[in-house]
């Protein structure tokens, strides 16, 4: 029997996975490392942790399956999306990478903006410069670090990175690729005018790849470091988003996905590319060959419960190891029996800014509707209603677009909770769907090394050999009309809070 190895770059750690002929997860392991925030709005990783992360988890899941590490057929890479690995000579970092959300940028985007002309910025790229892509990173180094930049030889995404210490090439696919600010979406290519406005040399960019394709195989150094056989193929792979798209089966229109991790993505699957005449979405390359994604993103969905949790929670955290169970079901639990809404008590959860709908890094976290009655029930549900909230907006822009919608797929670790898979489902007044194996990119990287192997002919049809719904949340009525009554007022508290955002952002410059 020969199986796939996936594996995913994440934000809080590695996870690796093994299929088996037959699809079932065979096996899976997780690493992970620490995030640093030297400064306010900066957020950095240092990529070696990334790299020693890979060996634990590929070596972990082969001492626990006891497979044989030659019945490895592919390897297929997912990563966070943005973030700038800086490497000069010898391929060493140059310093640690700078990530997805790291807000640092706002001058250097709005330099590149004012450089090429917003309007041609989106006709190349189909999105805006935003604080998160990779390409105000790279000027952001140009103009603060430049005994850095003059040692770049090479520029990677995260899980290109990986790629390069397996493989020993460079290369990317294309929907990492068109996170960065310096792709040309529509054509699935490196824009020459956008890296030559930015003063970026197109040499320090990978080859792009379509996600399925074989990008390199297993090296001898890596093969060493990792207990993987030299020459085992690895595919391109996809960009967090992308390849949990594949591992959820969003590969065909009316499926979207609704994904509550560190972030919280709304994704939609296009056979075109797809613009939000007002450039609220995101509008990338599909993991899934000649197709595209639109997808709107809020930068703190499951990071805000776990800064609530971290600050806020620590006799849950002491109940939860005395019960030998997760602090997150003590929460929730206490949580249910605040009601629909909480009482009027709001949170808007930009703990690090936001993408989507508002494209602000000086946002802020706010609890707003404190009252006596207020308890800590409250507060917990406030933190997941207000995510719910922040998704909605997002399907709200994709039904202005008139995309179809016919099924919600939930995942993350959001879909775990049988509240937050109420309170979501409510708020955006559309059931939701969940999946019998939720490992998102990790899955979708394993499934794109098979159709690269040949076990499948194409994504779409590794997906219906894999991805199977297996439950459903439906809306209930009474919730879902407290809801779009806070819900308007949630709406309302970004437009009456910018200008003093702004200026605390101002302040702490």
């Amino acid at each position: 029997m020969t199986y796939l190895l996936g594996i995913d770059i994440g934000t809080s750690g590695t996870k690796a996975l093994l299929l088996d002929a037959e699809g079932r997860l065979a096996a899976r392991a997780t690493a992970e490392y620490p995030l640093h925030t030297p400064r306010p709005l900066w957020s950095e990783q240092d990529p070696e942790d990334w790299w020693t992360a890979v060996g634990v988890t590929i070596r972990e899941i082969l001492d626990r399956s006891g497979i044989a590490a030659k019945d490895i057929a592919g390897v297929g890479l997912s990563g966070q999306m943005h973030g700038a690995v800086f490497l000069g000579e010898g391929d060493r970092a140059l310093r640690p990478a700078i990530l997805w959300n790291d807000q640092r940028t706002q001058k250097e985007c709005d330099w590149i903006t004012e450089t090429i002309g917003r309007q041609r910025v989106v006709e190349l790229t189909l999105n805006s410069v935003l604080t998160g892509f990779t390409a105000g990173k790279i000027v952001w180094v140009r103009d603060h670090e430049p005994e850095v930049f003059a040692r770049v030889r090479r520029v990677l995404l995260p899980k290109d990175y990986i790629r390069l210490r397996l493989t020993g090439e460079y290369a990317t696919d294309v929907s990492d690729a068109s996170g960065t600010a310096l792709f040309d979406v529509a054509r699935r290519r490196w824009s020459d005018e956008m890296l030559d406005g930015c003063g970026i040399p197109a040499a320090w960019m990978p080859p792009a790849f379509e996600s399925p394709e074989i990008t390199g195989r297993i090296s001898a150094t890596a093969a060493a470091a990792t207990g993987l056989p030299i020459g085992i193929p690895v595919v391109g792979g996809g960009g967090d988003q992308a390849a949990g798209a594949v591992g959820n089966g969003i590969v065909e229109e009316g499926i979207v996905s609704s994904t509550v991790g560190t972030s919280g993505v709304v994704f939609a699957f296009a056979d075109r590319p797809v613009l939000d005449p007002e450039v609220r979405l995101h509008t990338f390359c599909h993991a899934v060959p000649g197709a595209w994604h639109v997808m709107g993103v809020m930068l703190s969905a499951g990071g805000s419960l776990q800064w609530y949790r971290d600050t806020f929670c620590a006799e849950e955290k002491s109940q939860a190891n005395a019960r030998g169970i997760d602090p997150y079901e003590v929460m929730t639990a206490a949580a249910a029996e605040a009601p629909a809404g909480s009482e009027g008590l709001l949170f808007l959860p930009y703990l690090t800014g936001e993408r989507t709908p508002h494209p602000d890094p000086y946002a802020r976290g706010v609890f707003f509707g404190i009252t006596r009655r207020s308890s800590k029930a409250h507060f917990t549900r406030s933190v997941l209603e207000g995510v719910a909230y922040g998704l909605r907006d997002t399907l709200e822009i994709m039904r202005e677009l008139r995309l179809p919608m016919r099924e919600v797929r939930l995942s993350g670790g959001g879909a775990r909770s049988e509240l937050w898979r109420s309170i979501l489902t409510d708020v955006a007044n559309i059931p939701h769907k969940t999946l019998a194996v939720d490992e998102g990119p990790a899955l979708g990287a394993a499934l794109l090394a098979g159709v690269g192997t040949g076990r499948y002919p194409d994504v779409p049809e590794a997906c219906r050999a894999v991805v199977r719904v297996t439950g459903s949340t439906e809306v209930c009525s009474v919730n879902r009309v407290a809801y779009d009554r806070f819900y308007g007022i949630y709406r309302s508290l970004y437009p009456a809070l910018r200008e003093s955002f702004a200026e605390v952002g101002r302040i702490m410059a």
